[in-house]
């Protein structure tokens, strides 16, 4: 037996669910599955909901109404735990919407919940979608949202005079901090790097250094991983992403946090945190672009690295184009 129509609740039943003690479920409790976009979702939220993300070049290339989960939750461990009905109430968002019925079809509130009723086979979950969506929840519950610092973790702005060392300015690209992409991951220069009371305050267990000369300052106390590549327009970066990606969520899953660097933290390191946020987040470039610039603003990989930035997004976000080739009677 699958899963009924969703039921509609308002803003204070969600924090009457939130609240609910974990032992009162019969379930592994709630999941708020916010389908906000990824930008949107980084700024605020509500605290422990999951962004759910279906990405534009995907649903071109799509030629079903019907979309799979798989498509919509990048997190395979929360896929599979929608997939076996662990979770109940299964909470949906999206802006403002007010009920179900006001949501279009090819929204992706509407897509996620066809996708949940279609996949989810147990009567014992709960779909319930938040009237008034994020922004109403926002304005009546603040304290029960969080809001994504854009500032340096050590909460020095690039706004701020630049300080003097031995006396000259230090440059723009070493000036603050790292600063925090994801809660495990940080972007810096070789500078952050080398300061020890900065990685320290900023909690990082590990370094992977994206750099053809740059020396691991503390390998007595901190997990390195150095990945040797020019800063080039010859530079095959690309090859690269795999084992990168390893390494930072090897971090993650270990819980500690990583800073990636390079000489300045403009190109090259820039280029390995937008690979990695293209990859497990399934967003576009373009959106991962503009949310790590928002935090470092220097930040600008050379022109081959965003080739293959844009190279690698397609091959993310398009995993069933062969399949698509396969449905139109096209091949290679």
């Amino acid at each position: 037996m699958g899963i009924g129509e969703p039921l509609g609740i308002s803003g204070s039943e969600l924090v009457h669910i939130l609240q609910t003690p974990p032992e009162l479920f019969t379930s592994a409790g709630c999941i708020v599955l916010d389908c906000r976009p990824f930008l949107a979702f980084s700024r605020a939220h509500i605290i422990q909901s999951r962004n759910v993300n279906w990405n534009s070049m995907l649903r071109r290339r799509s030629k079903s109404s019907v979309m799979s989960l798989e498509w919509l939750v990048a997190d395979k461990s929360l896929l599979a735990q929608l997939r076996n009905a662990e979770f109940s109430p299964v909470v949906v968002l999206d802006e403002n919407s007010r009920s179900v019925r006001d949501l279009k079809s090819e929204s992706l509130a509407s897509l996620l919940i066809s996708a949940l009723q279609l996949e989810v086979q147990s009567a014992s979950t709960q779909i319930c979608f938040l009237q008034g969506g994020f922004d109403g929840f926002f304005a009546l519950y603040p304290e029960l949202c969080f809001n994504t610092p854009v500032m340096c973790s050590n909460h020095v702005a690039f706004s701020d005079p630049e300080p003097v060392m031995s006396g000259r300015k230090t440059p723009l690209y070493d000036q603050g901090g790292p600063v925090e992409i994801l809660p495990f991951l940080f972007l810096g220069s070789a500078h952050h790097s080398s300061r020890r009371e900065t990685l320290a305050r900023c909690g990082i267990t590990a370094v992977l250094n994206v750099s053809s000369s740059c020396p691991n300052m503390f390998e007595e106390e901190l997990q390195y991983k150095t990945l040797k590549v020019e800063d080039s327009l010859a530079a095959d970066i690309r090859v690269l992403f795999p084992e990168a990606i390893r390494f930072i969520d090897s971090v993650k899953e270990s819980g500690g946090r990583v800073l990636v660097h390079c000489q300045a933290g403009i190109s090259r390191s820039a280029t390995i945190c937008l690979a990695y946020l293209i990859h497990t987040r399934h967003v576009r470039l373009e959106e991962a672009f503009d949310f790590v610039k928002r935090r470092r603003q220097v930040i600008s990989p050379n022109l081959a690295f965003m080739g293959q930035l844009l190279q690698f997004e397609t091959d993310v976000l398009c995993p069933y184009s062969a399949l698509d080739r396969e449905n139109s009677g096209t091949a290679f």
